[in-house]
């Protein structure tokens, strides 16, 4: 694990050396469901950046229900006009871990009365847009589907239920959906 974390930082700080741009952001979607979250934007060409973000709640929500999870998702970015600017296509990837409990979010398996624990990667193609506010605030809209598989045990009752079993599921539609406030640093 540390040598995918010193990796990791290792190329980031060697992305960051090389680009003439570089973007700090929150998806405002996420924070509305009490999900922490910050991403980062390196231009490496100039019709390429690469965007890593990363989420985690860890909120209880009363009662038992609980939607606890983490997620990182890497995306590369290639702008029809200039990074940073107007259009673009994205692929994206996704690895995270989850613990949901008696919630029913309408989505693959159903949490209600249950709570589900495991792990999550996938996939996806995307298509955003960056409005200009200002020399150095941008706001991102993009959308993503692709595929998701889930393996997970499920437990239950949301708290401390008997264990039920394990399962894998692949889910196909929307792998990201984000309203973004970003700063650009020059």
């Amino acid at each position: 694990m540390r040598k995918l974390f010193a990796l990791i930082t290792f190329l980031i700080a060697g992305m960051s050396v090389s680009a003439q741009k570089i973007a700090v952001k929150t998806n405002l979607l996420y924070d509305v469901t009490t999900t922490l979250n910050v991403g980062a934007e390196f231009r490496v060409a100039p019709k390429w950046s690469i965007d890593v973000s990363g989420n985690y709640n860890p909120f209880n929500l009363g009662d038992d229900r609980k939607m606890k999870h983490w997620l990182v998702q890497p995306e590369a970015r290639y702008w029809f006009c200039e990074a940073f600017n107007g259009h673009f296509l994205a692929l994206h990837a996704l690895g995270g871990g989850f613990n949901v409990a008696d919630m029913d979010l309408k989505i693959f398996p159903s949490f209600k009365d249950y709570r589900y624990q495991g792990n999550m990667y996938g996939v996806g193609l995307g298509y955003g847009y960056q409005f200009v506010l200002g020399n150095r605030w941008n706001l991102g809209l993009e959308i993503g589907a692709g595929w998701i598989r889930a393996d997970y045990d499920m437990y239950d009752c949301p708290h401390c239920g008997e264990w039920r079993g394990s399962d894998t599921k692949d889910y196909f539609g929307l792998t990201k959906a984000a309203v973004s406030l970003i700063y650009i640093i020059k």
